[in-house]
């Protein structure tokens, strides 16, 4: 069967009904495959699935795997033990790219989709009624096992349907590669965030009592709080003591959200403990957090749902969603480690190479953009190091985030102490430094206002409308391509049998056995090298490494202060609720995962 011009010997929508609890790895109740060709429907009950072996259908390079969301088949493969396609076309991130940015009143799921071309599908109360009796689990009487059935082929039929709408549509070589991304998505979500759970049930058990607490002992230094209440007179009483400059709304009112809590904290760290305790009174709902009975921290990650083309787990179950002391839960098992590797400089990378900016690129290459900007632009001398001028180095730092993050001038003076004449001048300095970086950014928001659309090196797309932000536009670019860097190199280094635990922003976690973990990371970096060359053209970003080994726990430097505090509270409440220093003993398994299957 030919599909875009290219030929398949069979080619299979399929789809599973499944159970899942918090946490854990889904539970397959039912399976429903029909391949185009033949015409042929396969029905399997949960105990026909976990006789097999193997699936029903083939999963080789001459097969096509259609799906709807297709994570959620492949999570099912896993649970039952069974190799993922070699070819996935998904509808759901073929919706997302032909739609990324338009208003979708349906939303973006199957039904959403349907309706959007003008298909009907099963009712939305029919199939709520369904999905509530899948996850009530078993047992099921006969009608019961039939309507679930039926309701998994109602959604095979709808998957056939809406493909034929959708094929003139799509771009398969691209297509292909945001299907091998779900299964790698999907080995991902089934291996989960090790988390250290004596101490995480302590936290769930304490918590509420050591809020009071905890406010006061933060607050001593900041006096902004009235009891559990954050009041904005006091907090704009503390700026002018210290005489900090804070961003404010249009009304004149203090900017209090997140969001500015996080960029100031940035220009001024003392403010960070502030700005995590209001995250975490705010925010945080510890029983939210999806942590399965093996300790593994396992939610959806919401592959492709940010308009970037991100990931956007639930900032409630997943581990990195909360605020970041939390994530000192996070600890390897028992004779394992973890590592968290990020690459260096991202975006500002992502902007060199792509814009062709030849002094933005040796400004990467040198290893430090921020002094190498400072240098170019004749702030400092040739000589200069971070250490004789670090505070020259912190402001051209602040200005290249701020050009990244779309600030203007007040934000960027705001955020470095200093007058909003020396902030423009920075500006005005990365103008003139890295001229053909700004024509192509500029060339960037020309080409998404006149033709209503921006695009990356692989396809991912926004629909661009009248009223929208030049400065969300310039930093799309960046931020899309780095999403396509990092969905590309966790389809390497899954594939090549790496233990992923999780995609973060632009980093990644990963697992391996304490004495196998040098040899994890070298293959995660290469994976990553490698994904950044095909992104941009053959210039390799650098990474990052943080090592953490058992029985140490996972730290993030913004937290550590909050981390130590909320101890210390706890174990002045209750000595024998400190966190265990001990672990359950579970194993380091790695999941399963099929051969590469080649360069993209």
């Amino acid at each position: 069967m030919v599909i875009c011009g290219h030929p398949f010997d069979e080619v299979w929508t399929v789809d599973f009904e499944f159970g899942s609890e918090p946490g854990e790895c889904p539970e397959p109740i039912c399976l429903v495959a029909h391949e185009l060709g033949s015409g042929r429907t396969v029905r399997l009950w949960s105990d026909e699935l976990r006789r097999r072996t193997s699936p029903p259908y083939s999963v080789d390079r001459s097969s096509l795997f259609i799906a709807y969301y297709a994570s959620a088949e492949f999570g099912c493969h896993l649970r039952l033990g069974w190799p993922l396609p070699t070819h996935t076309l998904d509808l759901f991130t073929e919706f997302r790219v032909l739609t990324n940015g338009c208003d979708l009143p349906c939303g973006s799921g199957l039904l959403g989709a349907l309706a959007y071309f003008g298909l009907d599908g099963v009712a939305a109360i029919e199939k709520e009624q369904m999905r509530a009796l899948a996850l009530r689990g078993g047992p099921w009487t006969a009608q019961e096992r039939k309507d679930l059935v039926a309701y998994c082929e109602s959604d095979v039929v709808a998957l056939e349907r809406l493909l034929r709408v959708m094929l003139p549509k799509i771009d398969l070589p691209r297509a292909l590669l945001r299907g091998r991304y779900m299964a790698a998505a999907a080995r991902m979500e089934t291996r989960g965030v090790p988390i250290d759970l004596p101490s995480l049930e302590t936290l769930r058990t304490g918590w509420e009592a050591a809020k009071s607490a905890l406010i006061q002992r933060v607050d001593a230094e900041f006096g902004v709080f009235d009891g559990l209440s954050f009041k904005a007179s006091r907090f704009e009483d503390f700026l002018a003591r210290r005489s900090i400059p804070w961003p404010r709304l249009k009304s004149g009112k203090l900017a209090l959200d997140d969001n500015t809590f996080r960029d100031m904290s940035r220009g001024y760290p003392s403010l960070a403990p502030l700005r995590e305790l209001r995250h975490a009174l705010s925010q945080m709902r510890l029983d939210d957090l999806a942590v399965g009975r093996d300790g593994r921290n396992r939610t959806l990650l919401s592959a492709f749902r940010a308009k970037t083309g991100r990931n956007q787990p639930s900032t409630s179950r997943f581990i990195f969603g909360p605020s970041v002391w939390l994530r000192g839960l996070i600890r390897p098992v028992h004779e394992c480690g973890l590592a968290y590797l990020d690459w260096s400089q991202q975006e500002f990378g992502i902007a060199a190479a792509l814009s062709g900016d030849s002094a933005m690129i040796e400004a990467y290459e040198s290893g430090d953009p921020y002094l190498a900007f400072a240098k170019q632009a004749g702030a400092v001398p040739t000589e200069a190091t971070k250490d004789t001028h670090p505070a020259q180095r912190d402001h051209f730092k602040a200005c290249v985030l701020a050009v990244q993050y779309g600030m203007g001038e007040v934000a960027l003076a705001c955020r470095i102490g200093q007058p909003p004449a020396y902030a423009r001048e920075l500006l005005r300095l990365h103008r003139a430094t890295y001229r053909r970086f700004w024509r192509w950014s500029d060339d960037a928001v020309d080409h998404a206002m006149l033709r209503g659309v921006l695009h990356t090196v692989y396809g991912w797309q926004i629909h661009v409308g009248r009223n929208a932000n030049s400065r969300s536009l310039r930093n799309f670019p960046m931020q899309a391509n780095g999403a396509e860097m990092l969905r590309i190199a966790c389809c390497f280094a899954t594939e090549r049998g790496v233990g992923v635990c999780a995609p973060v922003h632009d980093a990644m976690l990963i697992e391996a056995p304490a004495d196998a973990l040098d040899d994890a990371v070298a293959e995660a970096e290469r994976a990553m090298a490698e994904a950044s060359r095909l992104v941009l053209d053959g210039l390799a970003l650098r990474s990052d490494r943080t090592l953490i080994v058992s029985p140490e726990r996972y730290s993030d430097p913004r937290g550590e202060r909050m981390w130590s505090e909320v101890w210390a509270l706890l174990g002045e409440a209750n000595a024998a609720c400190a966190p265990s220093r001990g672990h359950p003993v579970r194993s380091c398994d790695r999941t399963s995962a099929p051969a590469p299957t080649g360069p993209i």
